[in-house]
């Protein structure tokens, strides 16, 4: 499995049990399999960066793929329990308690994670279906604005011990970072237009999902 990782720095060793205990899924080494989009995460602080290339040597490798094995309210239960800043009004903290509680999956026994990543801009538009102000389907359109594809992070000893470096190339922020500006600023433009959208009869709200009686198959995005 061919992966990037985009950073400020070259790095040939990643190394294990480092790293923002706050990202996505916790400490990991968080990578794509798409080289662009690497570039665009290395420039993220306007300045120069590196897109890193590796081999992962998959055999023997267990791995959660949150998007396929799992849905929403799985990957929504990670985002609520890593991620460190959440809104404390109307229903934002019962539906987190909720969805800890009923929806939290434990990756400790997985090697590599697969799933979205939850930028800035995908964070806000989590939130607000946390606080019932989309719905789920408007929810699971705005996941894909912008395009940004799953992340793949390596979480175990032996997922380190697989990864293999191979090449690096240079990321010129005056190109990358405004293509990443520019993506987050299409993905909200976007949203803008989908948010105040009609509401339908069948979608489905958080408080819906929290009284139960919505099916774990209508819950995949």
């Amino acid at each position: 499995m061919v992966l990037y990782h985009g950073s400020e720095n070259i790095i040939y060793n990643p190394v294990y049990g480092v790293g923002n205990a706050g990202n996505d899924y916790g400490k990991g080494f968080y990578c794509t399999e798409d080289k662009e989009l690497s570039k665009e995460w290395a420039c993220k602080r306007n300045a120069d960066g590196f897109s890193n290339c590796y081999e992962l040597e998959t055999e023997g490798l267990s791995f959660c793929n949150l998007n396929e094995d799992y849905n929403i309210l799985n990957w929504l239960a990670l985002l609520t329990k890593y991620r460190g800043y959440w809104q404390r009004k109307s229903i934002a903290e019962e539906a987190k308690i909720f969805l800890q509680e009923k929806y939290l999956v434990d990756i400790s026994g997985f090697d590599v994670i697969k799933g979205y990543r939850a930028d800035d801009s995908y964070f806000s538009f989590v939130q607000d279906f946390i606080m019932g102000t989309i719905s789920l389907q408007k929810l699971s359109r705005a996941m894909r604005l912008g395009e940004l594809n799953d992340q793949i992070v390596l979480k175990s000893k032996r997922a380190f011990d697989s990864i293999r470096f191979v090449s690096y190339e240079k990321a010129e922020c005056n190109l990358y970072f405004n293509k990443m500006i520019s993506r987050d600023k299409k993905a909200r433009s976007q949203y803008q237009e989908l948010r105040p959208s009609a509401r339908l009869m069948d979608e489905i709200y958080i408080l819906d999902i929290m009284r139960g009686g919505v099916p774990d198959e209508m819950l995949r995005l």
